[in-house]
């Protein structure tokens, strides 16, 4: 495999148990974005061979001998990261996607000790450290489960930090992967929420998915209308876009959640920050003990993410379809078909 090729098969070995691993039968992997941006190096870095997928449900089948949170038999989930340095203030807090050393990615990285690249969930099984595994409810459908540990968690921890409660108003750009999440979330921490889009297609995808309201955000009336409007505005847009434009919506602290990341820098009118007192606040996925409380979220709230069911030879087709936003909202690989 190279940056170039399309992907197909690998066969590799997983390690042997550690004493405090979980061996997970992977029933679903999610297919994010960023699995396509480093299978074809376009963040830079990426190491082949690669194994891509971090958004992971199973069964566990085996424990190491310390193991306590975990036992054959469990539904559980792995999502973006499966370690860190466990010794930083940010590691102690539980926050370890903000490790100082730098987490370890589920994939596309070398493992904490430096003993083989870690390969992702577009594998039969694997293997990692209890603490970033993760109980997952029966429940809920699996393959909708699989993305909720990365779009899933990519927009509750902001929507939690921001401190969203009942009757805020929160507006939410970009109706994809994040951007369905975080209207469901939103909705279901009781705001009032507006979809924002560039496309007047997704009213209806908008209602179904929960938000009470829907406006073009190329209108420039219905957004003049709405300035100084919301408490929170969620920012999924992944294309180059001018922040202003959803600054200009926040009303007094209100907050700019940056989930989406646009290939060019951004430029930011600070007259719109001081404005208000805005601020714009940029968040990456969720800590071990934050996307459990996501997760047990979504079994009180039945949330689960919308998704469409692939096989794994069509993975290569799905990321076609992906460049051309053609997916409601997250492919989801049935591991069945690799097994087979």
């Amino acid at each position: 495999m190279s940056a170039t090729t399309p992907l197909v098969p690998f066969d590799f070995e997983r390690r042997e148990l550690k004493p405090h691993d979980v061996l997970v039968d992977i029933l679903y992997s999610g297919v994010c974005h960023s699995d396509l941006h480093q299978a074809r190096d376009e963040w830079g870095g990426s190491m082949y061979p690669m194994v891509p997928g971090h958004e992971i449900v199973g069964k566990v089948i085996a424990v190491g001998a310390h193991v306590t949170k975990f036992k054959a038999g469990d539904t559980a989930g792995i999502g973006v990261m499966i370690d860190s340095c466990r010794e930083c203030k940010p590691c102690h807090d539980f926050m370890e996607q903000y490790c100082a050393e730098g987490m370890t990615g589920t994939y596309n990285g070398y493992e904490r000790d430096r003993s083989a690249i870690a390969q992702g969930g577009y594998s039969t099984q694997i293997v990692t450290d209890e603490r970033w595994v993760y109980h997952v409810s029966d429940k809920l459908d699996l393959a909708g489960v699989a993305p909720l540990l990365c779009a899933g968690i990519t927009t509750y921890s902001p929507l939690k930090f921001a401190g969203v409660k009942p009757g805020d108003k929160v507006a939410v750009a970009g109706l994809g992967g994040l951007g369905h999440m975080a209207v469901k979330f939103a909705v279901a921490m009781g705001a009032e929420v507006t979809m924002l889009s560039t496309s007047p297609s997704k009213e209806a995808d908008a209602k179904k998915l929960g938000a009470h309201h829907f406006v073009l955000s190329t209108d420039a009336a219905a957004m003049k209308s709405l300035e100084s409007h919301f408490d929170v505005v969620v920012d999924a847009v992944s294309g180059n876009h001018d922040y202003e434009i959803y600054l200009k919506l926040l009303g007094v602290e209100g907050k700019l959640l940056v989930v989406g990341l646009p290939a060019d820098q951004p430029k930011v009118n600070t007259f719109e920050l001081i404005r208000n007192r805005r601020c714009i606040i940029g968040s990456m996925i969720g800590g071990t003990v934050e996307t459990q409380e996501m997760l047990d979220f979504c079994a009180e709230k039945n949330i689960v993410a919308d998704v469409e069911v692939i096989q794994m030879q069509q993975i290569n087709e799905a990321y076609a379809r992906m460049l051309k936003n053609d997916v409601k909202y997250r492919f989801v690989i049935d591991m069945a078909s690799l097994k087979q």
